[in-house]
Order: structure tokens, then C-alpha cells, then sequence
């Protein structure tokens, strides 16, 4: 049990904290649109964030490139205004194919994550040539379940192949709904007894290279105690920022909106908290309904 004494603040913005950092590390999906369109809300308080010298990298669990996000982001009428970069758990899944040069590799994803291998020096090949899988996610999110995909996992873990997962989150929600993602299966691999390297949040790499590029924006190193994880994801955004030692403001009106009762006119209380946040074994540094200034 998470201990009550430890309850965070429910702030009404993101404004009076932003003085404390110098970089504010900020989930996507779920705080800054809903995979149909922008929260404006959410754009405006990074503008003014990043307004007051805090720079501001987007950071999503995505399995596709930084760039691509930015566009399909762009899309969705997120200005490029409230933000200095992306990084995405897809740009560290290249990084990784990047060491392994010439490999073979599954591909397990919809069709549309294939131009996520151009211009490295991989092969795509069936799943008995292969020797290593990628996945990216159900190849028809809109239908599957990961129970479709049993069978085809427990092939692939017959043969013993590791497994790089380049989504680790098990759902998002799209609109209204909740679509699963590539974490899901590579959930069920891992029961399995499957070996799975995961390249996003909350796992270290990507803070690697997210720390990298932060660096590289405001020309200094930028220390654990001056970094802000904004997110609505317990074993992503929170565990992520608790295992790197930063601050997270977590998004209440996100995935865990019902566990927390914030999708209601209940009020809140500390056992549903200690419940949601036992997860990540912390609790964030304060809460949000969602992101504002």
C-alpha cells in the first residue's frame, strides 16, 4: 500500500509549477489530443511553459518515427508552437535495429508501421527465417483482441525469438474508445515465457535519448530534480518518472479516469488513489483533471 501521508496536491494548472524546471517531459496520446483531435487547453499551457524558458519534449510511447508523429500530430492541430521536440519509443526501436545490422526480422503491426524500417539494415522475412520479431502493435486494432493472436505467439516462442516491443503501452483511447496496443501482446508473450526488450516508457532508453536531445536544445545537462513528467499513464508516465527520479503531474481525466473517479462528480478520495498509484509503487508529485495553465 502506498502510503497516505504521501497524498499529492490537485492543482487547477500546470502554471505554478513550471518555475521549478528547466524541462517538462510530456506524454501525447491522452494529454495532448485523443487520436481525433488537439485538447487546446493542453497546446496553450505548453506554449507558456515554453514561454518562460522551459523546454518542452513530447515524448510518446508511439512505435512510429519522431517525424512522422510531428506530422500526424500536426493533423490534429497541434502546433508545432508548444513543443521543441519528439521522442518517440519508435525512434528508439530504430536505434536498437540500428546495432543489429543485417538482421532478420517479423514484423507483427498493421501495414502502415512498415516505412518504420527505411533506410536501416534490416530484411523483412517470414517468421521462420527470422531472428528477431518487432512489434508495433494488432495488425487491425479497430477488431482484434490480443487472444486473436495466441497461436501466432506461441509459435514465435517456440522458435525462442526475443521480442522488441516498439509501443509498451497495453491500451490508448481513440475518441471514445480503447484500442489495444503492442504492449498487450507483448504482455501476453512475456506470460508465455517469451523474452521481450521494450523501447519506450517506462523502460530507461528512451529517457537516454530524450535527456540527450534536451541537452542538445538548451546547450546544458539537465539534472533528475529540474525534470517534469506530465502524463496519464501509471506504468508509463508515472513509473517512468519515479525510476529516473523526476516529478510527474499526473493527467487524472486520462485511462484511469474511472479507478480515480474523475470521470464523475464524485469526489476523489485517497483509497482510490493508493489503489491506481499502488502500481507504480510512488505517487505523482501533484494531479491534474487535465492539463491547463
Amino acid at each position: 500500500m502506498v502510503r497516505a501521508a504521501a497524498i499529492p496536491l490537485l492543482l487547477t494548472g500546470l502554471g505554478p509549477l513550471v518555475s521549478r524546471y528547466d524541462l517538462i517531459l510530456c506524454d501525447v496520446w491522452g494529454v495532448v489530443h485523443d487520436g481525433t483531435a488537439a485538447f487546446a487547453d493542453a497546446t496553450a499551457a505548453l506554449e507558456r511553459a515554453r514561454a518562460q524558458d522551459t523546454a518542452i519534449v513530447l515524448v510518446s510511447n508511439a512505435p512510429r518515427p519522431g517525424g512522422v508523429v510531428e506530422r500526424q500530430m500536426a493533423a490534429l492541430g497541434v502546433p508545432r508552437s508548444c513543443y521543441d521536440a519528439v521522442v518517440t519509443s519508435g525512434d528508439v526501436a530504430r536505434e536498437e535495429l540500428g546495432r543489429r545490422p543485417g538482421a532478420r526480422l517479423y514484423h507483427l503491426g498493421p501495414d502502415r508501421d512498415l516505412p518504420n524500417y527505411q533506410e536501416l539494415d534490416v530484411a523483412l522475412v517470414g517468421l521462420e527465417e527470422a531472428e528477431l520479431v518487432v512489434c508495433t502493435g494488432l495488425r487491425d486494432d479497430t477488431k482484434e483482441t490480443p487472444e486473436d493472436y495466441a497461436g501466432l505467439l506461441a509459435r514465435i516462442r517456440d522458435r525462442g525469438l526475443l521480442m522488441l516491443c516498439a509501443n509498451p503501452d497495453i491500451v490508448v483511447e481513440r475518441g471514445k474508445n480503447r484500442i489495444w496496443c503492442a504492449g498487450a501482446l507483448a504482455r501476453s508473450y512475456k506470460v508465455l515465457g517469451g523474452p521481450v526488450l521494450y523501447a519506450g516508457k517506462p523502460h530507461p532508453a528512451i529517457y537516454r535519448t530524450v535527456l540527450a536531445r534536451a541537452a542538445a536544445i538548451t546547450g546544458k545537462e539537465i539534472t533528475p530534480p529540474r525534470v517534469l513528467a506530465i502524463g496519464d499513464g501509471v506504468s508509463t508516465d508515472l513509473a517512468g518518472a519515479a525510476g529516473q527520479g523526476f516529478d510527474c503531474l499526473f493527467v487524472a481525466e486520462g485511462i484511469h479516469a474511472a479507478e480515480l473517479g474523475f470521470d464523475t462528480h464524485l469526489k476523489p478520495d485517497p483509497e482510490r488513489y493508493a489503489a491506481v498509484f499502488a502500481a507504480a509503487g510512488t505517487w505523482p508529485t501533484a494531479i491534474i483533471r487535465r492539463l491547463v495553465w
